[in-house]
């Protein structure tokens, strides 16, 4: 599904028009940025939660040349699925 089938999705279900389908999803998505950026997290209950976690620099190995290159440390989002979110998968 992409942002597209997810706006459709979102106007049938909720009944309501594409465009305002639209401007929540891009506002929830907005909203879930900003809140990570600041180094916090969204959880919607029966979803998950989203979160920024820390990765710490490391050794790499650039595969064109085999030379060994240092990959800085970074702040990566990820997301944690919720229990009605595994029980509906499975």
């Amino acid at each position: 599904m992409n942002k597209s089938d997810m706006i459709d999705q979102i106007a049938r279900s909720a009944d309501i028009s594409k465009a305002a389908a639209q401007r929540a999803l891009d506002a929830a998505v907005a909203n879930i940025k900003t809140a990570l950026k600041k180094g916090g997290a969204v959880t919607i209950v029966g979803f998950g939660t989203f979160y920024v976690a820390e990765r710490k620099s490391r050794a790499g190995r650039n595969p064109q040349t085999g030379e060994t290159i240092r990959i800085k440390a970074a702040r990566v989002p990820k997301f944690r699925p919720g229990k009605a979110l595994k029980d509906a998968i499975n």
